[in-house]
C-alpha cells in the first residue's frame, strides 16, 4: 500500500492520503488532550512531536509541533497508517456505533443559517478539505458568523487571510445578512 502525502498551507501539517476511506462520520479532530480509543489515532498521537490528528473523508492530516521536523516524523506516520490498513482494518471511524452531534431544530429552521451552511458546504468546505482541513459552522448572531477551523487550517499562518478574504467574502456575497466572519 502506498500512502501519498501532500503539503498544506500550514508548514506544521501534512496531509496523508491512504487511498482508502478514512471516516464515515465526517471530519473529526483529535489532540493530545482528546481521549480516544481509536487505535490509529492513539498510535499517531503517541509519536513524539505530534500534536493533532484530523480525520477527513479520505485523508488524514497530522500536525507536528514547532520544534519537530517532518523529515524525522513523516516515515513514522506513514508506517502507522500502513500498519492499520495492512492488518485488514477498513475505515478508521465507522458509522456504526459512532455518535454525531444532534442537529439543532431551531437552528435548522432559521433560513439565514440554512443559507450560510449551504455556502459553507458547497463552496468553502471542498476547498478547505483540499488543504487538509475543515470548517464548521458554530453560530450566527447580529450579522457575525462564527466558524471553527480544523485540521491543517487550525493554527495555520494563512488562516486569518483565508477566513477574511475567502470565507467572509463568499458568505457576504451569497448571504447579504452576513457582515463578518470570525473563528471561534
Amino acid at each position: 500500500m502506498i500512502v501519498e502525502t501532500e503539503i498544506t498551507p500550514n508548514p506544521n501539517t501534512l496531509k496523508f492520503l491512504p487511498g482508502k476511506k478514512v471516516s464515515e462520520v465526517g471530519s473529526v479532530e483529535f489532540t493530545k488532550k482528546t481521549r480516544t480509543e481509536i487505535p490509529l489515532v492513539k498510535d499517531i498521537l503517541s509519536l513524539k512531536g505530534i500534536d493533532m490528528v484530523f480525520l477527513g473523508n479520505d485523508f488524514i492530516t497530522v500536525k507536528k509541533d514547532e520544534k519537530s521536523n517532518w523529515k524525522d516524523l513523516k516515515h513514522s506516520v506513514i508506517s502507522q497508517i500502513n500498519h492499520h490498513y495492512l492488518e485488514g482494518k477498513k475505515d478508521v471511524i465507522l458509522k456504526k456505533g459512532a455518535t454525531s452531534p444532534q442537529k439543532n431544530d431551531l437552528e435548522d429552521s432559521n433560513e439565514i443559517i440554512v443559507r450560510i451552511k449551504k455556502v459553507l458546504d458547497d463552496k468553502i468546505r471542498p476547498a478547505v478539505a483540499r488543504d487538509g482541513g475543515d470548517i464548521k459552522f458554530k453560530s450566527f448572531v447580529n450579522g457575525i458568523v462564527k466558524v471553527e477551523l480544523q485540521g491543517s487550517c487550525s493554527g495555520c499562518p494563512s488562516s486569518i487571510m483565508t477566513l477574511k478574504q475567502g470565507v467572509q467574502n463568499l458568505l457576504c456575497h451569497y448571504v447579504p445578512e452576513v457582515q463578518q466572519v470570525d473563528a471561534s
